[in-house]
């Protein structure tokens, strides 16, 4: 029976690192699920450039504005845009799916637990790593996931970015040796060619906040669980002092 509990768990290890999103990526980020700021910002990113077509159908409005100490409000007159949704409504699009099929070639997909089934640092990197491609339908492709239905969405922000390429003595990963100069040459490094609204460091801490954003979105419950933890280990002392001295009393005159 041992051996077919370990085995089972030696099974499910390649599963979780498949569902954290195991595969490589330029860009790595810690989600901070106490910078109430970060988590705030990450929310309007999210409605202002991301809601036209990626739902988050299983957060409401309400529970975000209460973990994330926002009044009503200020969320209803800047972050509820359509009529048809409430303060305690979920977070719906209005596009509905043939629409989104035909505009794309495929539905876009509800965003709600992605950080849980591709990692944030997937998101993180993904976000970043839009360049231009004028061979593609959006004119836009990205080196973390190729040939993305998506068009770039922040390109306002970040502005334009390509693919730079550069020649080196030593062959490195990726490059082409050139048979006329004898050199190597490599068009993998990504550059913002025409500016933005932002500054890079502005847009990557940008791309943080809304990362940031969907990672507590994966696990709402995760800020009151960890609120809870200090409370229940204080119990838990507590409980086992009392349990402790109750059971010196009981046990005073056995012996």
């Amino acid at each position: 029976m041992k051996k077919q509990l370990l085995a089972l768990l030696f099974a499910l290890v390649p599963v979780s690192a498949m569902a954290a999103g195991g595969a490589s990526v330029p860009y790595s980020m810690e989600p901070d699920l106490h910078d109430k700021a970060s988590l705030q910002n990450g929310m309007k990113l999210y409605v202002n450039y991301c809601m036209g077509c990626h739902s988050l159908e299983h957060q409401r409005f309400a529970r975000a504005a209460e973990d994330l100490d926002m009044p009503q409000d200020l969320v209803e007159e800047n972050l509820i845009f359509s009529p048809e949704l409430a303060f305690n409504d979920q977070m719906h699009i209005a596009m509905n799916e043939g629409d989104g099929e035909a505009w794309f070639g495929v539905t876009p997909p509800d965003l709600t637990l992605e950080s849980r089934l591709r990692g944030t640092d997937w998101i993180y990197s993904y976000l970043l790593t839009f360049y231009k491609d004028p061979s593609t339908g959006t004119g836009v492709n990205n080196a973390v996931f190729p040939l993305a239905a998506m068009p770039n969405v922040l390109e306002p922000l970040q502005g334009v970015q390509e693919k730079v390429c550069a020649e080196t003595d030593q062959p490195v990963e990726g490059a082409e040796l050139d048979p006329l100069t004898g050199k190597y040459q490599s068009c993998e490094t990504l550059q913002v060619t025409q500016p933005g609204e932002m500054e890079p460091a502005e847009f990557e801490e940008a791309v943080y906040d809304l990362t940031n954003f969907l990672a507590y979105v994966g696990e709402p419950s995760k800020l009151h669980a960890q609120s809870l933890g200090p409370k229940v280990l204080i119990f838990i002392f507590i409980f086992g002092v009392i349990a402790y001295l109750l059971k010196r009393e009981y046990w005073r005159d056995v012996h």
